[in-house]
């Protein structure tokens, strides 16, 4: 089976985890993971940051890797690619005041084609209106905006994930072992034991 094209939408402080490791994981088992930022152009970076679990009332935040991009935003055809991915942190918050993204997202959404997005990258998929009738995880905290843009928050361990036919989403990066198993599900990848 041919490799997917997909589509990971990307921005400043978002988290280090939920970039690096399903670009990398993605393009291990054979796919084509292109890494856009709306106002910047393949080559430039964005800066990522790490957020951890340390017995506080909500997640740590600190410096992490300079992320390069390989894909301009401005160059984006969304109609080329088979699959979306939306990485949490910071990032969504702002990326979702950004129509083009918003646009992005409604297509993969109305087309049918699989979406994965994890942590705060529901914040997207609320702002998107594309998520109405489906069952989302997100970090507990955007669980208001879930519920408020019509879909069904789902509690979960933060090491579980959730699919509701082309929707696949989890809590937060301990999360990525089920959530990458699942999306690879959802895109028909096989991946054979060797013996």
């Amino acid at each position: 089976m041919a490799g997917k094209k997909i589509l990971m939408v990307v921005g400043d402080f978002g988290e280090d985890y939920e970039i690096m490791v399903p670009f990398q994981a993605l393009q291990m088992v054979g796919h084509t993971v292109h890494a856009a930022c709306p106002g910047k152009a393949a080559g430039e970076q964005v800066r990522t940051a790490v957020h951890d679990f340390e017995g506080d009332q909500t997640y740590t935040e600190k410096p992490g890797h300079n992320f390069t991009l390989n894909a301009s935003f401005d160059e984006v055809i969304e109609s080329e690619y088979d699959a979306l991915v939306i990485p949490g942190g910071r990032a969504p918050e702002y990326l979702r005041l950004e129509e083009r993204v918003l646009e992005i997202t409604r297509h993969f959404a109305h087309t049918g084609k699989p979406i994965a997005a994890i942590c705060h990258g529901a914040q997207i998929l609320a702002a998107a209106g594309v998520i109405s009738g489906k069952r989302v995880s997100a970090y507990p905290a955007c669980a208001p905006e879930v519920t408020l843009a019509g879909g069904a928050f789902v509690d979960l361990a933060v090491d579980h994930a959730v699919t509701d036919g082309n929707l696949v989403t989890a809590p937060a990066w301990p999360a990525h072992p089920e959530w990458l198993k699942a999306f690879l599900r959802v895109l028909g990848t096989e991946i054979a034991q060797a013996a």
